[in-house]
């Protein structure tokens, strides 16, 4: 056999026959890029046009000892030089490798876009950046936003649009309900045979169909669908320039974007009007709660394995589980497959005999929702509360343009009310996993969503309700068959509900940022707007005056933390859910400008914004879309299966407008059939960023990995993106609107 010639290499003009000694240079090069290196970090969206500096970052393994910058515009031209600013602190990936961050202010003419270039000891280039009016920033982004809603559609009255051609799961206009399973401590569900793989409820079957995908999944939680419709709701009403009927149409893509929703062809937004979004969000909400029969079906779609019946432990002796237990069942569940949504409804597993087999792909095809609790039963508070808000604000929403279904929201919210459990204390109680009859309801197992803190949901809910019943008094068209028509019994509860949360989270330190699993960021200005509409009341549990003072208690709080952290960031960077808790915080800083007309705090609310965006020690937006560098390889099925890979370099259709997880303490891994591997090498090009300020310290690490499989960084979901429509939106109108 002929041999190949041995093949010739080159290198900076260096023909190499040995690939070996090659391999070793290229080590020695790299080791040496590594130990050495700088770079500037920047708000990849812009920074808006304003007197007060920007600001941007360097960060260097080398002291930039007299170290300049300038800021160039795409011409060339300098419009802004300085030395670079105060050191902020370290950056520590290892022992051995730390990062000093520096301060870059500048200003400059709005108008365009520029780079920043630093001339030092280890020189740095940035990314293209805009200074512009927020009203060139962010339309674009809304719209992006407001993609990734309509693609997360479940159900019949699904968008057609780059990602999706087909609907999804239509027999849950049918379907059963089911008590909830037992679970061991392993999330494993747990009926022991002879008890059937789950409990019917003994119920008439329920319209599940509609709501939004969780995530990445297909699973629809009244947890997270309940979150993320109140506060889209909230952006319609508060925001209607932005998020309502008065966004403009086709507004142009975003400064610097490499590709943009509204460019993406059929199906695309052709504004940021969310008015449609939200009504989808509260029509599925309507459905999973029975006002006549006072019952609240929580889930839809099960996630867990079975013991007995499935590759639990003990698991099943067929032969696709391989176990122990002599059974002819080898249950699997959603998160057993990788697949579009349309394939549910008749799911064929290779090796079955026939599409959805009882023995195994049963709960595929025909999706189990869970029951709360038996009819006229007191529900979970955090659930209570945000139903309620979300009834309520639909009743404001839709008062003049549909009265019937205002009517229905509104009586609804008011059931809801009167059931809530009030009785759990606060916090409620946490595991780590298996059955928690004492904690609160989230979803099934209670652990994928662990929501603890309750008063803040309550807060919220009655501070709506009385919103609605004030509007609906003042205007004379109290819709029959309510239970209260006060509005000031609901506000004398809304205080006491903010004094309990005031008193057992915030005062012993368990207090969070805008975020699911903590609403007072939202419930406190929006408890303060109630106080005022009310005429500032003085003999409730709070006053106007003690709400705001805690609301900027909260804000400088995170302004407190900030200041031990080299990138400003108001939380630490491994505590997780990293883009939405940014996004809240950003909110809650522009609530707190809109009370003082401090500028510190419009400061601290775009820092914040640009920490999720880019202006962080990775260099990457966590946001699919918005920026130059975001994650290509997020875990969401549609998008990997049915978008571009390649996002950053252009790739399209992507999953526009979708916050992902962020950086977290740990990363994961795990591969399923038809998933297509992102990145296809397998190299995690973040890896050498991870780390903590200050000194290195293993416990306190953040790490991001842009991978398919570490669904603890790169999965979207509902919740985590409902902060950021609230976040462009307040950066556009700097106040909402104010009429109740």
């Amino acid at each position: 056999m002929q041999l190949a010639p041995p093949r010739v290499l080159f290198l900076d003009g260096i023909s190499f026959r040995n690939a070996t000694l090659l391999a070793a240079l290229l080590g020695c090069i790299a080791t040496v890029a590594q130990a050495k290196s700088a770079f500037v970090r920047v708000s990849q969206v812009g920074y808006e046009t304003t007197a007060n500096p920007a600001r941007a970052y360097l960060m260097s393994t080398e002291p930039e000892t007299g170290a300049t910058f300038k800021v160039v515009t795409a011409e060339g031209k300098t419009a802004y030089q300085a030395k670079i600013g105060a050191q902020l602190g370290t950056w520590s990936h290892d022992k051995t490798l730390t990062y000093q961050v520096y301060a870059l202010d500048f200003v400059v003419p709005c108008g365009t876009s520029y780079t920043i270039s630093v001339t030092g000891p280890i020189d740095a280039t940035s990314p293209k950046f805009a200074v512009e009016k927020p009203e060139v920033l962010y339309p674009g982004l809304l719209v992006n936003t407001l993609f990734f809603y309509e693609t997360q559609r479940d159900g019949a009255d699904y968008i057609s649009n780059a990602l999706r051609d087909a609907p999804g799961h239509l027999k849950d206009k049918n379907a059963k309900l089911y008590l909830t399973p037992p679970f061991d401590d392993n999330d494993f569900i747990n009926n022991v045979p002879p008890a059937k793989p789950l409990a019917a409820a003994g119920l008439p079957n329920i319209d599940a169909e509609g709501g939004w995908w969780d995530a990445g999944d297909y699973e629809k939680y009244v947890e997270t669908v309940s979150y993320a419709t109140a506060l889209m709701e909230i952006g319609v009403r508060d925001f209607p320039k932005q998020m309502g009927p008065e966004a403009p149409l086709h507004p142009p893509a975003p400064p610097n974007s490499v590709s943009y929703a509204g460019d993406s062809g059929v199906g695309a937004p052709k504004s940021s009007d969310f008015s449609a979004e939200a009504n989808f969000g509260i029509q599925w909400l309507l459905k999973m709660w029975n006002n006549s029969t006072k019952t609240l079906a929580y889930q839809v779609d099960n996630s867990q394995d079975w013991n007995y019946y499935g590759e639990g432990d003990p698991s099943s002796t067929n032969p696709n589980c391989g176990g122990t237990y002599s059974s002819p069942y080898c249950l699997i569940t959603e998160y057993d497959i990788w697949t579009l949504p349309q394939a549910a409804d008749n799911y064929d597993q290779p090796g079955d005999p026939e599409p959805c087999d009882p023995l195994t792909t049963y709960y595929i095809c025909n999706r189990p929702v869970f029951l709360a609790a038996p009819a006229k039963s007191l529900i979970s508070p955090n659930l209570a509360g945000r139903l309620t808000a979300d009834f309520a604000v639909c009743y404001q929403l839709n008062r003049t343009t549909d009265s019937a279904l205002a009517a229905q929201c509104l009586r609804a919210a008011e059931e809801v009310f009167s059931l809530a459990d009030t009785s759990y204390p606060d916090p409620a109680p946490s595991v780590g996993s298996g059955s928690c009859p004492t904690c609160l309801l989230t979803i099934a197992p209670f652990d994928g969503y662990p929501e603890s803190v309750w008063d803040d949901d309550m807060e919220l809910g009655a501070s709506e309700l009385y919103l609605a019943l004030h509007t609906a008094n003042a205007e004379h068209d109290l819709p029959t068959g309510l239970l209260e028509t006060n509005p000031q019994v609901y506000l004398k509860q809304a205080s006491k509900f903010a004094k309990d949360y005031i008193e057992n989270i915030y005062n012993p330190g368990y207090s969070d940022t805008l975020n699911l699993y903590d609403v007072s960021g939202l419930a406190h200005y929006e408890l303060y707007q109630a106080l005022e509409t009310a005429g500032s009341p003085e003999d409730l549990h709070v006053t106007k005056i003690g709400m705001k003072h805690q609301l900027l208690n909260q804000v400088d709080d995170a302004i407190t933390q900030s200041a031990a952290d080299p990138w400003g960031f108001g939380v630490p960077w491994a505590n997780g859910d990293t883009t939405s808790r940014g996004g809240g915080l950003s909110v809650m800083a522009s609530e707190a400008f809109n009370l003082t007309h401090d500028a510190r705090y419009t400061t601290y609310s775009q820092r914040w914004l640009a920490n999720i965006l880019g202006a962080n020690v990775w260099g990457a937006s966590f946001i699919v879309g918005d920026g130059s560098t975001f994650p290509n390889c997020i875990q969401h099925q549609v998008a990997n299966i049915a978008g571009a890979l390649n996002g950053t370099a252009g790739g399209t259709p992507i999953l526009w407008g979708a916050a992902t997880e962020g950086p977290d303490s740990y990363t994961t891994s795990g591969y399923l059939d038809g998933m297509n591997l992102c990145p296809a090498n397998g190299v995690d090009t973040y890896k050498r960023f991870n780390g903590n300020p200050g000194t290195y310290n293993p416990n306190q690490a953040a790490l991001f990995e842009d991978n398919v499989q570490s669904y603890s960084t790169t999965e979207p979901g509902i919740d985590l993106t409902a902060t950021s429509f609230l976040m462009w939106s307040w950066r556009l109108a700097q106040q909402p609107k104010t009429s109740y």
